[in-house]
């Protein structure tokens, strides 16, 4: 691939407002990490969204009724559809973390374009949708 930059400069932590510091605090007491990565430091530039995508990100992610590892082979499939380089990369860094295999992300992969397919197709064909799947 091809290197790309960045729309604004990153804002290093030696840097950054208190503001800005206190957010990256965060993300590294969250992350159990000695470094933000590069996203955060890109949406620093504006601080009142490097805050607001920060804390929905830390809530989203967070343990619940998904497990940490389908929440981020969530995060892959969606990033991958989009065609999110950054974010597939991160989040499959975040997978590996959390448990998956060369296989597990094999299988994560052939669903997403599988599901890229039939979804193209239905949309093209403009299939009806079934009474049975209208309900809850």
């Amino acid at each position: 691939m091809g290197e790309t930059v960045a729309t604004v400069a990153m804002i290093e932590y030696a840097d950054a407002t208190p503001e800005i510091r206190a957010v990256y605090d965060d993300i590294m007491r969250v992350r159990k990490s000695d470094w933000v990565n590069n996203f955060w430091k890109v949406l620093a530039n504006h601080p009142p969204t490097l805050k607001r995508t920060w804390d929905s990100v830390k809530e989203v992610m967070a343990p619940g009724t998904l497990d940490p590892l389908t929440k981020e082979l969530i995060y892959i499939a969606v990033s991958a559809s989009n065609g999110c380089e950054y974010c597939v990369r991160s989040h499959s860094f975040n997978a590996r973390a959390k448990g998956m295999t060369p296989a597990m992300h094999g299988e994560l992969m052939a669903v997403v374009g599988m599901a890229n397919e039939t979804n193209a197709l239905a949309n093209f064909y403009q299939v009806d949708v079934d009474d049975a799947f209208m309900t809850p």
